[in-house]
């Protein structure tokens, strides 16, 4: 397994994703999102795991204002957007290979190898 955490420091459900893989003795990469954001093929591989752009967007983030703009552009543009400001992903966002979760997801987890 070569397991990927993106997420903020300060995110509940990060720590927890994170306290799942070190109870577990599985080792794992963490990406802090506002050092170190996704980088195009990363978000694709991400959303195309999950679903698309409405998946992996956070419906509580605390920049609502940026928020409905990304939900409100056409399809063309809000990739990019989200890409310029990923303050408004979900967290954690997960990754094993081409596998991916969005938010807190131990029974996903539990089926990867």
């Amino acid at each position: 397994m070569n397991i990927q955490i993106f997420g903020t420091k300060k995110s509940f459900d990060t720590k927890k994703a994170q306290r799942y893989f070190k109870e577990r003795r599985i080792r794992f990469q963490f990406i802090d999102l506002k050092e170190k954001g996704m980088s195009k093929g990363e978000l694709t591989s991400v959303m195309r795991a999950v679903g698309g752009i409405d998946a992996v967007l956070d419906p509580k983030a605390k920049d609502q204002d940026t928020l409905a703009l990304i939900q409100h552009l056409v399809e063309s543009q809000k990739f990019d957007k989200l890409l310029e400001n990923q303050q408004v992903l979900r967290e954690p966002i997960v990754r094993n290979g081409q596998k991916a979760t969005v938010g807190y997801a131990p029974d996903v987890w539990k089926t990867w190898e």
